[in-house]
């Protein structure tokens, strides 16, 4: 398991890719595509996305959701408590991956927090992944896993491991 120690947490606040205002000029093409967090995902399904793999905790900001997603992904159930990044969590990504790759969608629903679910993400996805994760109070931030993978390596060498 890795815990983010408390140095990195203002440096993960700060956006790991584009960050754009609203949904409107996202353009996410043929990629592979993840999404991370409640909001993100409701608002890509309600844009026409089907995300190939879509990471959740019923939670927005904190506070538990009730939001129900119409979406016939495939479920995955991990646990991962705040500020941590467990093995069931990158297990379950690296699953929700390899059967995403042969045509199957997948939903993980996170028993904890999805936060950091974005790093494992970069790290594992395919080259043409793009992953969309919220910004609090700003907007959505779009990753080229191509891209950020160099940048995810150096802030997961520096997470604690326990």
């Amino acid at each position: 398991m890795y815990v983010l120690p408390e140095k990195l947490r203002a440096e993960l606040k700060k956006p790991l890719g584009e960050l754009h205002e609203s949904f409107r000029n996202i353009d996410v093409g043929d990629s592979f595509l993840i999404t991370v967090g409640d909001v993100t995902t409701r608002n890509a399904l309600e844009h026409g996305l089907k995300p190939d793999i879509s990471i959740i905790d019923n939670r927005i900001q904190r506070r538990d959701s009730d939001h129900e997603f119409n979406d016939t992904a495939t479920i995955i159930r991990s646990t991962n408590p705040p500020g941590t990044i467990t093995e069931d969590l990158w297990n379950s990504i690296k699953k929700a991956i390899d059967g995403a790759r042969a045509g199957e969608r997948f939903m993980i629903v996170v028993d904890g927090e999805e936060d950091l679910a974005v790093l494992p993400s970069i790290l594992m996805a395919p080259a043409d992944t793009v992953i969309l994760y919220g910004q609090p109070d700003e907007g959505v931030v779009l990753v080229r896993a191509i891209e950020t993978r160099k940048r995810a390596e150096e802030l997961i060498k520096n997470f604690e491991e326990a």
